[in-house]
């Protein structure tokens, strides 16, 4: 985080505070006269562009509270400026605090807490000479804006809480509710032993309580209120012994070193009372209410938005880099792919050449030989097999147990013929056709079993539940021959009806099958 300057700003002496880290030092100190600011502007001449703020602990302040309509954006802007402007004659250093809403029976209105300096001149000449060093203003504080930040860092949780530290400048009271801060003063002391201080902390604090309660800021009869004591270094004994807790107040002393660390502020000057407290949360976290105007922190609100812009491209160009991280880790992967594939490629390459090494010598090239290596395989696996057709016929026989084969031809033909001549030997005359003509034949021949010779329908019917039990898978019927003729035209045949004979009746059966 930058380094930041803080003026620390008193009725007498002003001091320029540095703040890195958990450190805080005293950079230099100037008198609140002409000579001051005559010292303090050739201070900056080499600070230009610096951070700086300016925290006030000043007696001087008024705090005046005020009730607006509930509204937003512009219209609030607007309706703030004019009860500023309203309170104050000089608005150069002028806040409004929100204290929340207040609802009625009529509307919804908005508390505020209006902020500013008796004398705003004092404080002038010291922002003419940042504005003309070219610095970096971040805003214009007084301790009592800090005092709810402090209050919470030092383990005070809401209600109402009076927070008593002994600065530099004197003796700060700050009057704290529910988070916000309602009023606020600075009593001047002088050099005092631990009891006498004590003693005036805490009749310094009663009188601000009746007047809290004259100003109806606090409940005549209520809960006490948590009074939170930050003492010296080393004084808390002392401190705890004089600040008596009653029915109205009750106190809590915190040492100045525990307090320190309460903040993380590891390191600060000699010398630095409480105030090194508020200037630590001035620097390092600063609440967003404050006095400067627009235009005296145009440079930081200039540089907060640089560093936005610079911000973003950070982002950005991490994304970047992350995506093209990843993209060449793609690439990366993707190139080791391609390498192992072109290795794997060249291993192929030199098996196949081992392979063709061992080839006889022909009289053709390679490539005619995979031509037709890969015809042949084509006819080969279109080439008809009758190996099919008896498994197809014995899986049927197995469901006609009374069917006897006596012969199964099988051949091949042309497609839509019901007959081809046989061959001498007995076996069929096969003839090339044109791959799309041509058709398996399978031709079964039997007699009828466990069937009397006479019963002409038991025959015929077993005849053709055969004949339609083969006609499946791809094969279709062709011609079924009966053991006798069934027409009209002819003459009742055969020897089923001979008594002299001890034949079976015979049939024949013809399927064909489609060559792809």
């Amino acid at each position: 985080m930058a380094a930041r300057r803080i003026l620390y700003f008193t009725a007498e002496d002003h001091y320029l505070y540095r703040s890195a880290g958990g450190a805080l030092e005293l950079e230099a100190r100037f008198s609140g006269d002409d000579l001051g600011i005559t010292a303090f502007r050739e201070h900056l001449r080499a600070h230009r562009g610096a951070l700086f703020s300016v925290l006030a602990d000043l007696a001087g302040e008024d705090f005046h509270e005020e009730q607006i309509p509930y509204v937003r954006g512009s219209d609030r802007e607007a309706v703030v400026q004019r009860r500023l402007a309203q309170r104050y004659r000089d608005t150069r250093l002028v806040a409004a605090l929100s204290l929340g809403q207040v609802v009625t029976a009529e509307r919804r209105n908005e508390r505020l807490l209006l902020a500013s300096f008796t004398n705003t001149q004092q404080l002038a000449p010291w922002l003419d000479a940042l504005e003309e060093a070219g610095t970096r203003l971040s805003g214009v504080y007084s301790v009592p804006l800090l005092a709810p930040a402090l209050a919470a860092k030092l383990g005070v949780r809401g209600g109402r809480a009076l927070i008593v530290t002994a600065n530099r400048a004197g003796l700060r009271q700050c009057f704290v509710d529910q988070g916000k801060l309602r009023f606020a003063r600075l009593e001047r002391t002088v050099e005092m032993v631990p009891q006498a201080l004590a003693l005036f902390v805490r009749s310094e604090t009663q009188r601000l309580a009746q007047y809290l309660v004259t100003l109806r800021a606090l409940p005549r009869e209520g809960a006490p209120v948590q009074v939170l004591v930050v003492a010296p270094s080393g004084q808390r004994a002392a401190f705890e012994q004089a600040l008596v807790s009653d029915a109205r107040l009750v106190f809590r002393t915190v040492d100045y070193p525990e307090a320190l660390q309460a903040i993380r502020l590891r390191q600060v000057p000699e010398g630095t009372q409480s105030e090194a407290l508020f200037l630590h949360l001035a620097a390092r976290k600063p609440p967003a209410d404050q006095f400067a105007s627009r235009e005296d922190r145009r440079r930081y609100s200039v540089w907060q938005l640089q560093r936005g812009i610079m911000a973003a491209g950070v982002v950005g160009l991490a994304a970047c880099t992350f995506v093209g991280g990843s993209r060449w880790l793609e690439v990366m992967q993707v190139s080791e792919q391609v390498a192992m594939q072109r290795n794997e490629a060249r291993v192929a390459a030199q098996q196949y050449e081992r392979i063709t090494s061992t080839f006889p010598v022909t009289q053709t090239s390679t490539e005619n030989m995979k031509v037709a290596v890969v015809e042949f395989r084509r006819i080969a696996e279109r080439s008809a097999s009758p190996e099919a057709a008896f498994v197809h016929l014995s899986r049927v026989l197995e469901q006609f147990p009374q069917m006897e084969v006596d012969a199964v031809t099988w051949r091949l033909g042309r497609a839509g013929e019901a007959r081809e001549p046989r061959s001498a030997d007995g076996g069929s005359a096969a003839k090339p056709q044109a791959q799309g003509d041509v058709a398996v034949f399978v031709e079964v021949s039997g007699r009828v079993n466990a069937t009397q010779r006479t019963d002409y329908r038991g025959i015929t019917a077993q005849v053709q539940r055969f004949a339609a039990a083969l006609a499946g898978s791809g094969y279709a019927p062709v011609r079924t021959q009966l053991p006798f003729d069934v027409t009209s035209e002819g003459t009742l045949t055969g020897d089923i009806g001979g008594s002299e004979s001890g034949e079976a009746p015979r049939f024949t059966v013809v399927l064909s099958r489609r060559l792809p």
